[in-house]
């Protein structure tokens, strides 16, 4: 069984922390808590600070993290090509526009796009999971050495998305 839990955009650390309450007051006792987000560059230092301390307090506290740095949006990205330059997130953002034929930034953000976005990658022929999960592991090792915030582009969803593949109910 997978519960998602939206949390809101809160900082990192607080997200982490949120998690930890639910999981204290949660009668059931969970196999796995995986922590997912991404990093923002709005608030320079201290974003950054937060970013690694987030990752290390969840690791810490036993949990999973599946962190993209800079933007959630790579592992679409994954999905079509290998990258190791470090791009912004307006440049996934104009990729997968062109991808899905949408305006992404408007679109993309959207819940009701979010929702069937896991269906349009694994029913585009051009997009593979298989791959992102090659690209994103590569990406991974090559920066794994090097503090969280200075990883780019790196994403660990991959890691995630391993877990729910070996997990799923046939």
């Amino acid at each position: 069984k997978v519960e998602a839990v939206d949390l809101g955009g809160q900082s990192k650390t607080k997200l982490v922390d949120s998690t930890q309450k639910i999981i204290e007051s949660s009668e059931y006792e969970y196999d796995e808590v995986w922590c997912v987000f991404d990093m923002d560059f709005k608030n320079g230092a201290d974003e950054y600070a937060d970013f690694d301390n987030a990752i290390e307090k969840a690791n810490t506290l036993g949990n999973e993290v599946a962190y993209s740095n800079d933007s959630f949006e790579l592992w679409f990205y994954l999905h079509y090509n290998k990258i190791e330059a470090q791009q912004l997130r307006t440049f996934y953002y104009e990729q997968l526009s062109q991808k899905f034929g949408i305006n992404y930034e408007r679109e993309g953000k959207k819940y009701a796009f979010c929702q069937k976005v896991y269906s349009i990658l694994l029913n585009d022929e051009h997009a593979s999971q298989e791959r992102a999960i090659k690209n994103a592991d590569e990406l991974y090792e090559s920066q794994k050495h090097l503090i969280y915030h200075k990883q780019n582009p790196v994403t660990t969803v991959y890691k995630l998305v391993q877990t729910l593949n070996e997990n799923v109910r046939k």
